[in-house]
């Protein structure tokens, strides 16, 4: 729902015999909590569904009682599947409700092995699906006519938004937020729910090294934190090595080791994402957001802030201007 509209946003979560109450959780957490406690309540409403309304059995030692059948997604704006079993079929019922919303415009979204549904579905054939990396490589033999990745947290097709396992999918949830309200809205149920505001999509599934036991063990942290501090400032990768007490080539080497990133993609994704809440709160203009998010002139902004999110700053200001 765009801002500004006064019906709530739909999201219709699909749940299946044997889902995982986490992995429902998901979804419903993060949209039932959008405006919680706020004087406008929640701008979303989250409807779970299932192709036979009824008891559905958990693994977890517990039922739980859904009260709403397919029929919610022929008016819902977003389908979420939370989760799917690789030795499930997708029904034929299921199937052509994802087809018909799809049609009609609706979001359709597969969290973790929900992406499985999503490539069962035939929606995804010829497009890119991020999925859990466990999954991906047998997803794609399945479905060869979908692209499947497993090197990135999320993927926003617009139509299509697919995501890796547990925490990614509460990282894409959010993303979804920051995507229809802004990122101050984003941010402040990050902070109620405990949550990191922004992992970018492109962040890395699995990094195959030790997290260190303490902060102070961890020098890129350090050097995260000292480089979201100085964002206004020219940063260039000899200075921040120095700062993190380390060599360019073992910084960076580190840095990618730690984040999946490199140090200067990371830095970017900082500033636009620092650009579009400036955008967001503030009458500022063009130039002077862009030098305060260390992008320099308008022009760097408004190349990166289109590359990256696929908008310019002005419709995005536009977009979330009450």
């Amino acid at each position: 729902m765009p801002p500004g509209c006064d019906a709530p946003h739909t999201v219709a979560v699909l749940v299946f015999d044997g889902i995982s109450p986490f992995h429902l959780s998901v979804p419903t957490l993060v949209f039932g909590r959008v405006g919680a406690g706020g004087p406008d309540g929640s701008p979303y409403r989250v409807v779970v569904c299932a192709e036979q309304p009824g008891t559905i059995s958990t693994p977890a030692g517990f039922d739980i009682v859904v009260g709403h059948g397919l029929e919610v997604t022929e008016t819902a704006d977003t389908i979420v599947i939370p989760s799917w079993e690789r030795d499930l079929p997708l029904p034929e019922s299921i199937r052509d409700a994802l087809h018909r919303a799809h049609a009609r415009g609706a979001r359709i979204v597969g969290l973790c092995l929900g992406a499985w549904a999503l490539a069962a579905s035939g929606l995804a054939d010829g497009r890119e699906i991020t999925t859990h990396w466990s999954a991906a490589a047998e997803i794609a033999r399945a479905y060869p006519a979908v692209r499947v990745r497993a090197d990135t947290l999320w993927s926003d097709d617009g139509d299509l938004v697919t995501s890796a396992g547990t925490a990614a999918a509460l990282d894409c949830c959010l993303h979804l937020v920051r995507a229809d309200h802004g990122s101050r809205v984003a941010a402040e149920l990050a902070r109620r729910l405990v949550l990191a505001p922004h992992r970018s999509g492109s962040q890395a599934q699995y990094i195959p090294v030790a997290v260190p036991e303490t902060a102070e063990q961890d020098p890129i942290e350090h050097a995260m934190v000292w480089a979201r501090t100085r964002l206004d400032e020219p940063l260039d990768l000899d200075g921040w090595a120095r700062a993190a007490l380390m060599s360019r080539r073992t910084f960076t080497r580190r840095f990618r080791d730690r984040t999946g990133t490199s140090p200067q993609q990371w830095l970017l994704q900082q500033r636009v994402d620092h650009a579009r809440l400036l955008l967001e709160s503030t009458d500022d203009t063009v130039d002077r957001i862009a030098a305060a998010a260390g992008l320099g002139t308008g022009v760097n902004l408004r190349h990166h802030f289109h590359r990256l999110l696929g908008t310019t700053p002005a419709a995005h200001r536009a977009l979330f201007r009450r």
